[in-house]
């Protein structure tokens, strides 16, 4: 697609210096038969035209210095329309050209993040980064100067790319994984012990709620067994494990009275 690109910008520039070389060599055609004319070396366009039923006039004179003057004014034009083709066309280059650098840099700087330059000094550097570049199956077909300014912009870059270097970043991220992983399990056990700190506050309440029962249930007792304790000569204070134990022993003492009769 580049190549066809390429193509066409240089099929539009020939057709352009063709029309200007007929649009030249038509001007100074036109210009000398003027000229000529004029000198009565040469004899002037026929055009005879009629108005009405006025008699026609020749004014082919007329249409062959308009047209001459027309041609020049191409011709004087078209040196200002080239040297605006040529800015756009730099500005067109220049543009290719930077996206090549980019392009050319960004393959550099990949290579030098993944180890593969090992040099040193500068000019070893940038020497080995234009070796890179030359072998690349892409990039070999570029310009040298835009690979050298590639290189060189890689070997400047090369501290951030030790900074960056795929290892040092494939390291963070995978301590950044580990770190995730330990805060998931950590997440995990807090549910766990979400759930069992419920259930454990359930269970409590439970409890207290059976104790609460058993007060009432004791509390009933006692006041049911308040009117009984007279009759067992029982103290009016006394709790109810007492009063059991004291009744237990009226009824064992009841019992050995009735045997011995």
């Amino acid at each position: 697609m580049r190549n066809f690109h390429t193509a066409l910008r240089l099929a539009a520039v020939v057709f352009q210096m063709i029309f200007m070389a007929f649009y030249a060599v038509a001007g100074i055609g036109l210009l000398g038969f003027t000229i000529a004319s004029a000198m009565g070396q040469a004899s002037w366009l026929t055009l005879p035209i009629q108005f009405g039923s006025n008699p026609p006039v020749d004014l082919g004179w007329i249409v062959q210095i308009a047209l001459t003057a027309m041609v020049l004014g191409l011709v004087v034009y078209l040196p200002s329309n080239q040297r605006i083709l040529r800015l756009e066309n730099s500005h067109r280059r220049f543009s290719i050209n930077m996206q090549d650098v980019a392009r050319a840099y960004d393959a550099v700087h990949k290579a030098d993040r993944a180890g593969v330059f090992e040099l040193k000094s500068e000019f070893d550097a940038v020497r080995e980064r234009m070796i890179f570049l030359r072998n690349h199956p892409d990039l070999n077909v570029l310009e040298t100067d835009l690979l050298e300014v590639a290189a060189q912009m890689g070997a400047i870059s090369h501290e951030l790319a030790e900074v960056y270097s795929d290892e040092k970043v494939d390291r963070a991220r995978a301590f950044l994984a580990q770190r995730q992983q330990e805060v998931k399990m950590i997440e995990e056990r807090l549910d766990e012990a979400k759930v069992i700190a419920n259930d454990i506050h359930n269970w409590a309440m439970r409890v207290e709620i059976e104790e609460d029962i058993a007060r009432s249930e004791i509390q009933r007792l006692s006041e049911l067994l308040s009117d009984v304790m007279p009759e067992l000569d029982l103290p009016e204070g006394a709790d109810l494990r007492q009063a059991s134990r004291m009744a237990n022993g009226r009824m064992i003492e009841l019992a050995g009275r009735q045997a011995a009769e």
